[in-house]
């Protein structure tokens, strides 16, 4: 099905990318709860509605709808159906993607670029999903990716000491690796290790930048530490190829593409305006909605927080536990209720996963219509979510104990890749 197709069979999800729960994606933001929506790379608030405007943040950071027609533009360039992240405008948005496609077309490269800012044991589900859809970018285009530990930003922004963040970083790695990454194609590395490599494209951005467009960009202020307003630039540097020598040889023309929570748009506007002023082509952004948290639009997605989110380590039991006794339900306060009034599936919790998770349409379809209609009762939607997750994590683990110190150094060496 495209786009366009589920759109006009769903309009319900359309509205509920529209009004979608907001919640932490890479970064631990805190959420405010009144006044108009806060969308930065630290902080995503939502407005009075307790919701996340997708179609506002379009129009505010100035970047183009990924349309139907987009879609099947990609799904016919690469003869493979598009990824249901996709089809249900799960990412919603973009900057010069159809650019891309255009170079793509005449058989020009391009790479990914993506990234985690290793600040806790484990990952959970809303971690996963950025690495799920790079993975599927590089199997259908057939492209390397590179793959930034931000071990240096979370220094910098918790209590944590380097040496901490460095083994954080290295153990989330492995849980990178068992989402399947090819590793003839992949790069992985920490910050604080490959920094020689970056450090000229590193210090041309911050030439370029001042500390009043920091200020305004990223919302600092007089007291934080400078080594906030230099980060920014450590996070742009791998969207340009040259950062790369030992992949693209030292090109600067070299198209990056970098799918990302839409909250982390302002690290890459600032990237786009500074690459021409360096002579290097500006990196491609697709933006995604956000992971809803389990407990619902007032709460937060966290690491710190067990109950909040479903982790790649937990066991069968504990994620049946979790989501029949804290999903957020959309269901009514009786089963008598609920079989007159039927459920709201645009709020419920589990439906909002299973768009995230289930593959199959019009299995979707058919959840939504029946919960709304009351013939689903909250519980057994909840076991829908629990069947699909269940086997999610379970494979993820067994893919993970496969992952050895000695395969991450793999993925972290410095070497050429297949492209």
């Amino acid at each position: 099905l495209l786009q366009s197709l589920w759109r006009r069979q769903h309009p319900h999800f359309a509205q509920a990318r529209r009004q979608a729960s907001m919640a932490e994606q890479q970064t631990e933001a805190t959420p405010t709860t009144t006044g108009e929506q806060v969308v930065t790379p630290w902080e995503v608030g939502a407005g009075d509605d307790g919701a996340i405007d997708y179609d506002k943040l379009i129009r505010d950071f100035g970047c183009e709808e990924i349309t139907p027609e987009l879609v099947e533009r990609m799904e016919r360039l690469t003869k493979t159906r598009a990824h249901r992240f996709l089809r249900r405008g799960i990412f919603f948005s973009h900057r010069d993607l159809t650019v891309l496609l255009d170079k793509y077309e005449k058989g020009e490269p391009f790479y990914l670029y993506t990234g985690r800012g290793p600040s806790s044991e484990a990952l959970h589900l809303g971690h996963l999903i950025p690495f799920m859809f790079t993975k599927w970018l590089q199997d259908t285009f057939k492209v390397p990716v590179v793959i930034q530990l931000t071990d240096d930003e979370k220094f910098l922004w918790k209590d944590m000491t380097l040496e901490e963040a460095y083994r954080l970083g290295f153990e989330n790695a492995k849980d990178i690796i068992a989402c399947g990454f090819d590793i003839e194609k992949t790069f992985i590395f920490s910050d604080l290790d490959y920094m020689p490599d970056m450090y000229p494209n590193v210090l041309r951005i911050q030439k370029l930048v001042t500390a009043n467009q920091a200020k305004g960009i990223f919302g600092f202020t007089s007291s934080d530490h400078i080594g906030k307003y230099g980060f920014p630039a450590v996070q742009a540097a791998p969207s340009f190829s040259s950062s790369f020598p030992h992949i693209f040889g030292g090109r600067k023309d070299v198209f990056c593409l970098i799918p990302q929570a839409i909250d982390q748009d302002p690290y890459f506007r600032m990237t786009r305006d500074v690459a021409p002023r360096m002579g290097c082509t500006k990196p491609a952004l697709i933006h995604s909605t956000f992971f809803p948290a389990l407990q619902g639009p007032k709460t937060k997605m966290s690491a710190s927080t067990d109950s909040s989110a479903i982790f790649v380590t937990d066991s069968p039991k504990q994620i049946k536990k979790k989501i029949m006794k804290y999903a957020f339900s959309g269901g009514q306060e009786t089963v008598e209720d609920h079989r007159r009034l039927g459920g709201n599936p645009d709020v419920d919790v589990s439906y909002q996963w299973l768009t995230f998770f289930e593959d199959d349409d019009e299995k979707l379809a058919r959840i939504y219509a029946a919960y709304k209609a009351g013939e689903m009762l909250s519980g057994e939607i909840k076991q829908e979510l629990v069947n699909v997750i269940t086997p999610l994590v379970e494979a993820h683990q067994e893919a993970r104990k496969h992952v050895t110190d000695d395969m991450v150094r793999a993925f972290m060496a410095k070497r050429p890749l297949r492209f």
